[in-house]
């Protein structure tokens, strides 16, 4: 029984978040928020097959990464996979998904921080109205359009 709710849920918020018009940062990348006051953001790009994700202040600017970390997974809730990180000077890298996979990516500040998680579905599907792909969509829900 807690399987089969846990599945409606997850479907049922998988439909209402398809079409989400998602903020975009200075890159061009889909926004994800690093923190819960709003002052750390990461914004994912893709670059060739991987994707990149910059660490970005409350005014967007990039920040410099010393001691922050995140971990990323991907796959089914039965079988996950947890992907390989790269470290760079103003972010991270890891491999590219398949199309309609949900990441699961995890920031933290420091090690002993409390970890702040964000999730996205990489949907290259390609919107209609603004012909970006539903990922980096920023069209406003069915709903709010009415």
């Amino acid at each position: 029984m807690k399987t089969k709710v846990l599945l409606l849920i997850t479907l049922l918020t998988g439909l209402a978040l398809a079409h989400e018009g998602v903020e975009l940062g200075p890159n061009g990348g889909r926004i994800l928020g690093f923190s819960d006051n709003e002052t750390m953001h990461g914004e994912v790009t893709v670059k060739g097959d991987r994707f990149h994700v910059a660490l970005l202040d409350k005014a967007m600017r990039p920040v410099a990464v010393n001691r922050q970390s995140i971990t990323v997974t991907t796959g089914d809730r039965a079988n996950p996979v947890k992907l390989e990180i790269g470290k760079e000077a103003t972010g991270f890298v890891f491999p590219l998904v398949k199309s309609g996979e949900w990441l699961i990516v995890r920031y933290k500040e420091t090690a002993e921080a409390k970890a702040v998680t964000a999730r996205f579905e990489y949907n290259t599907a390609t919107c209609e109205d603004c012909k970006k792909a539903e990922w980096l969509c920023q069209c406003k829900p069915d709903a709010e359009k009415k």
